[in-house]
């Protein structure tokens, strides 16, 4: 039983140390106790999605495809993430070498550099952008 009794109160000792480490920057303690907010990076200036495209044009399509009256619209900022995403449009060719048609997709430009893409869908608002030729 005194091996119980000792054992909890180690344990609630424990737990009470364990507890006083640093509270969050908007915990009600003195300032010296309280973590530093992390600083967030400064917002990324609005890319040049024409050049960006035009230079990783293979990065956005595939070379077989044949990308052709490619169009790009103005970039919106990420809603997830730090980077901008911009609507691409361009006259595809399948693999087969029938002609695809208009193909539009999203790319996700982070740094200069397009990070990702995936095909539009129909309630993404690249339908009502305006388009510029690249």
């Amino acid at each position: 039983m005194l091996r119980i009794v000792a054992h909890a109160a180690l344990m609630a000792g424990a737990l009470a140390l364990a507890s006083c480490g640093f509270a969050d920057s908007r915990a009600p303690v003195p300032e010296f106790m309280r973590l530093k907010e992390a600083e967030q990076p400064a917002p990324e200036p609005a890319p040049d999605v024409k050049r960006v495209v035009r230079e990783q044009i293979n990065v956005v399509f595939l070379n077989t495809s044949y990308p052709r009256e490619v169009h790009v619209a103005p970039p919106h900022r990420e809603v997830r993430g730090p980077g901008w995403t911009a609507c691409v449009r361009a006259q595809l060719t399948s693999a087969t070498g029938s002609a695809l048609g208009t193909q539009i997709y999203i790319v996700t430009i982070n740094g200069g550099k397009v990070v990702d893409r995936r095909r539009a869908e129909a309630d993404d608002i690249c339908g009502s952008e305006t388009y510029e030729p690249i």
